[in-house]
């Protein structure tokens, strides 16, 4: 994030008293979560506080001795959404039932901006036969949702599991095809997840086909199989990311690495210290995170149900923090 707030952003300095909850958080916690990226943070200020951290300091006291809260504001509201990480079935030879590959990045890709949309990539077969393969899974449609995700566990016949990170994209705008089938009148907004979307996709396979084609980004995967099972996928960071103490910022305002400070409403209020260890192609603006709620199935409908207001505020180191605020401030 620059030294000075963007033009079009509003900055405040807070005090911890201002934050909704803040002593009744488990500062451990997110302590531990922090540190587990603290060591990749470069600049001068954030080395000072990430060397501090290894003296084993009280957790609560630490955040609050070398950080100050900012609430960042832009002009939209803020949204908080949830992701995780999905468990889909493949095999690494395709056959009658293997037969949607999860590709890695074309190396062509990489050398411009924008490359071909997932209708041209995909109807066109301009992937196909050139080794990209990493496996082939069994539902087009949960490969879709694994773009989306970024990341996820594809379990073989035999029961081993490989997983995949993200590798890269086609440079193409993500359109949510929610919002598209609330702009057909399919549903109402407040009727749309994951699950709906997946349902009415299989039940409409023809029409299903060309919602999916009316989000044009495509995700390519690399294998991570190396991370252990018992810990989360690969961020932003390259670093395992923690159910419900990680969340995916847009890194313009919020830079990676840092504690954010969360206050959810909503059907299930949150009020947690978070660490902003991932980003996502959706994650756009000011007030906009995801919160990762882990693997599987049951972190999936947590994860898909979420779509809830509140603010979330930045804890910076303080010399960070005062930079922000605009030149004329008192």
């Amino acid at each position: 994030m620059a030294d000075a707030a963007m033009p079009d952003t509003r900055t405040q300095i807070l005090s911890f008293d201002d934050l909704d909850g803040w002593a009744a958080d488990d500062h451990a916690a997110a302590f531990d979560v922090f540190n587990q990226t603290c060591p990749d943070l470069t600049a001068p200020d954030w080395r000072a506080v990430c060397a501090y951290a290894t003296s084993n300091p009280e957790p609560r006291a630490f955040f609050e001795l070398f950080f100050r809260p900012v609430l960042i504001e832009d002009d939209s509201d803020m949204l908080f959404t949830g992701y995780f990480e999905p468990e889909l079935r493949g095999a690494l030879t395709p056959d009658a039932r293997y037969r949607y590959p999860v590709y890695a990045m074309p190396p062509e890709a990489l050398e411009v901006e924008q490359w071909f949309s997932r209708q041209q990539l995909l109807d066109d077969d301009l992937l196909a036969g050139r080794g990209l393969e990493i496996a082939y899974v069994d539902d087009p449609v949960e490969l879709f949702f694994l773009q989306i995700q970024g990341s996820g566990r594809i379990t073989l016949p035999d029961g081993d599991k490989i997983r995949v990170g993200y590798g890269g994209a086609n440079g193409h705008p993500y359109r949510s095809v929610g919002k598209e089938l609330v702009r057909r009148g399919v549903y109402e907004a407040h009727q749309v997840s994951a699950d709906v979307i997946r349902s009415w996709v299989r039940r409409n396979p023809v029409e299903g086909e060309a919602l999916l084609y009316h989000n044009p980004s495509y995700v390519f995967f690399r294998e991570v199989s190396e991370v252990p099972a018992h810990l989360g996928p690969l961020g932003a960071m390259n670093r395992s990311v923690t159910p419900m103490r990680t969340i995916a910022v847009d890194p313009a305002f919020t830079p990676l690495g840092a504690p954010v400070w969360i206050e959810k409403d909503g059907e299930d209020p949150l009020r947690r210290l978070m660490i902003a260890q991932d980003t996502g192609s959706a994650i756009k603006g000011a007030q906009r995170a995801d919160i990762f709620f882990g693997t599987g199935d049951d972190a999936g409908r947590a994860a898909g149900r979420l779509r809830d207001p509140g603010r979330m505020v930045v804890l910076l180191p303080i010399q960070r923090a005062y930079a922000l605020l605009p030149e004329d401030t008192p």
